[in-house]
């Protein structure tokens, strides 16, 4: 199952509407379950190469069904994910990137968000992602 056009937009809006609330200046991609763009919005002057980080922060969220800052944890030196970040044609392991699921706790996608703070970044993408149900996922062997 994938994020329907219908729920992508108004991810979008929730997200944008947090991005305003904070003051910030936001790039949010949403994904499908398959990693393909499903809706995108570049805020009135939010920076151009928060585009691409955007993208990449929800492909990584949706990759490894888990938050794109969990895997930036894990992705340091000494630990099991070291290196990850050159996998998929390029990562993004700090926090913006959430995974999207459903009711029954399936991924049916992701969002990414870029423009401001790490921090900033993920207020933004937790708004969209909980505007489509949450962005929690059953236990993950990675995750403690």
């Amino acid at each position: 199952m994938h994020v329907t056009i219908e729920q992508a937009n108004i991810i979008i809006e929730q997200a944008t509407r947090k991005a305003e609330a904070i003051g910030v200046k936001s790039c949010i991609a949403v994904l499908d379950s398959g990693a393909n763009l499903k809706a995108f919005s570049r805020m009135d002057d939010a920076w151009v190469g928060s585009i691409d980080v955007a993208i990449k922060k929800a492909k990584t969220a949706c990759f490894f069904a888990m938050p794109s800052g969990d895997i930036g944890q894990l992705s340091q030196p000494n630990q099991p994910l070291y290196g990850i970040e050159h996998s998929n044609e390029g990562l993004i392991t700090f926090p913006g990137g959430l995974p999207i699921v459903d009711d029954e706790g399936v991924l049916v996608g992701a969002i990414g968000v870029s423009g401001d703070t790490v921090e900033n970044d993920h207020i933004v993408a937790k708004a969209g992602a909980e505007a489509a149900g949450s962005c929690d996922l059953p236990k993950h062997p990675w995750r403690t």
